[in-house]
């Protein structure tokens, strides 16, 4: 799901970053070198990576279907021992203008510069990264098709510092 939120950023020219596990690894092997903005955390365990990706970031966005799990409960759980802005979204291909207006309402409302964006591996979640990449596509063209309007509070979104799925 990470891997949805860096493809788009690195496709609309938005600034990424962020900590992978040492030796960049991921699910499906080593996350490949178009990813610059990342850097390896001092250990290969997804939890470090996890910790500091929500410290470094101004607020966490986590986008799940269904119950948190796994990695992403922990997300979730470092946001909340950190006391960082959080917001949780179960992405829906037909999603409305409401959930896209509630998540730029959050964004703003926390002042949001670097927004860790998280959710469950495609392994764990076969839809994720094209649920993931229909949200943001979205939100990142502009809202356009939610009625929502770029302006200088709202455009260009925060940086991405995602992370690498692990």
């Amino acid at each position: 799901m990470d891997r949805a939120a860096l493809d788009l950023a690195l496709e609309y020219g938005i600034p990424h970053g962020g900590w992978v596990p040492k030796g960049r690894l991921a699910e499906d092997g080593r996350l490949a070198d178009i990813y610059t903005g990342l850097h390896e955390a001092p250990d290969s365990q997804p939890d470090t990576r996890t910790l500091m990706n929500v410290r470094d970031a101004d607020a966490t966005l986590i986008l799940a279907q269904g119950r948190l799990h796994g990695g992403t409960l922990f997300t979730q759980q470092c946001a909340q021992q950190l006391e960082r802005p959080l917001l949780i979204l179960h992405p829906r291909f037909n999603q409305s203008s409401e959930t896209l207006m509630a998540m730029q309402d959050w964004l703003g409302a926390h002042k949001v510069r670097v927004l860790n964006i998280a959710g469950p591996r495609v392994s764990e979640d076969p839809q994720i990264y094209a649920l993931t990449q229909h949200l943001l596509r979205q939100w990142f063209s502009g809202m356009g098709s939610a009625g929502l309007k770029r302006s200088p509070s709202n455009w260009p979104p925060p940086a991405v510092p995602g992370q690498a799925p692990t």
